[in-house]
């Protein structure tokens, strides 16, 4: 069949909707907001999903926290409960009605919330054994500090901005967290930008 146009939007904005689109993660279907986020190619994803999950590894309680529609947070689903946070509206009402469709998986709590300006306090962040952040370019500074002053055992930090990231990461380990590793992912192609997984863990 010819390709069709199945939305057409104009920043963030719906001008012409014939259908609702969706994008798959680890195999579930999301519906896709106008103008929601999503990794710039699937190899990219791919490799990141592998980062992230492998850094978490056994935990079997996870936030997600700038978690969009459920990149990480539908194949984090796998293993561990998962409490995935944005201040996306539409995002998260979109991974919830995912969410809700899973079987065979542990759940995934969504809510909304502005991590930037109301990041989750050090006590908050305890219920949890394993935390992913990707935040925006701005990185996640108020975010970091809260995790610093925490107990969680190990932390998964993605970012596309390497200085937002080192200062992150310079406030974790300042906090008493140890880097176990760092990888870049070139999936910016012909850019100058770069995607960096670094995973972080504290001492028994």
């Amino acid at each position: 069949a010819a390709p069709s146009i199945i939305r057409i939007s104009d920043d963030g904005e719906t001008l012409i909707a014939a259908d609702t689109p969706f994008v798959r993660f680890d195999t579930v279907s999301v519906a896709f907001p106008a103008g929601a986020f999503l990794q710039p190619s699937l190899a990219g994803e791919k490799a990141l999903t592998q980062l992230v999950t492998a850094g978490v590894g056994e935990a079997s309680t996870v936030l997600d926290a700038f978690c969009g529609l459920g990149t990480f947070a539908l194949p984090l689903s796998r293993h561990g409960a998962v409490t995935a946070i944005d201040q996306n509206g539409p995002a998260m009402d979109a991974l919830d009605e995912a969410a809700r469709t899973l079987t065979g998986r542990r759940p995934i709590t969504t809510k909304r919330r502005d991590l930037m300006r109301d990041p989750l306090s050090p006590a908050e962040l305890n219920a949890f054994d394993g935390v992913v952040f990707d935040p925006p370019r701005a990185g996640a500074k108020a975010f970091a500090a809260a995790l610093a002053a925490s107990k969680v055992p190990q932390v998964v930090a993605v970012s596309c901005e390497p200085k937002t990231l080192a200062r992150d990461c310079a406030t974790l380990v300042a906090g008493g967290y140890k880097i176990a590793h760092v990888v870049p992912v070139d999936q910016f192609v012909a850019t100058s930008h770069l995607e960096t997984v670094v995973v972080l863990r504290r001492d028994p």
